[in-house]
């Protein structure tokens, strides 16, 4: 376990090798904190979903509203998790941001890979857990998610067949 101000740190999940910035497509898993099943559940195969479970889906159609960059695909609510494609689509370079006191940040690609943190998976994914938690809360203030997310990186046509197959048939192979 990596160290940083002499604390342990949890090394991220996200692979050390690509830019999550870019144009691609992702499949996400996000699940529930102690994996509560705050969204629903399983009946017959199909889900049911709770009020939670609407506010979930309600906050997963509106992703493309505040990232237009953001192209949805099959996606699923679960019990207790989300699965879901994202694909991240820019045809334009991000714009010259104006900063206050400083320098203008140019065009292109960032220089410390921390760093802008608004036009790529995970800032879909933070806002997406923000909108879930802050509208969840207003019905039940236990609601709470997991820290992390899953991604997979989805590198070709037959790789997203098969996961979105996966998605599809998920609530049908539940087994809880």
């Amino acid at each position: 376990m990596d160290f940083f101000k002499n604390k342990y740190r949890i090394a991220s999940a996200r692979a050390p090798f690509w830019d999550y910035a870019q144009n691609g497509a992702y499949f996400i898993t996000i699940c529930t904190k102690y994996r509560m099943p705050w969204f629903g559940r399983i009946e017959n195969g199909e889900m049911e979903l709770s009020e939670l479970g609407k506010v979930a889906f309600d906050c997963w159609m509106e992703i493309p509203r505040h990232f237009p960059f953001v192209v949805l695909d099959a996606f699923v609510i679960m019990p207790d998790h989300v699965h879901g494609i994202i694909q991240i689509e820019k045809s334009d370079p991000p714009p010259i941001v104006e900063t206050q006191n400083l320098a203008s940040l140019q065009r292109g690609e960032p220089k410390n890979k921390f760093g802008p943190q608004s036009r790529n998976l995970a800032s879909v994914i933070r806002g997406y857990k923000t909108g879930v938690t802050q509208k969840s809360r207003l019905i039940n203030p236990g609601f709470a998610w997991q820290a992390r997310y899953y991604d997979h990186i989805i590198r070709d046509g037959r790789a997203h067949e098969t996961i979105a197959r996966y998605i599809e048939n998920n609530p049908r192979n539940w087994i809880g």
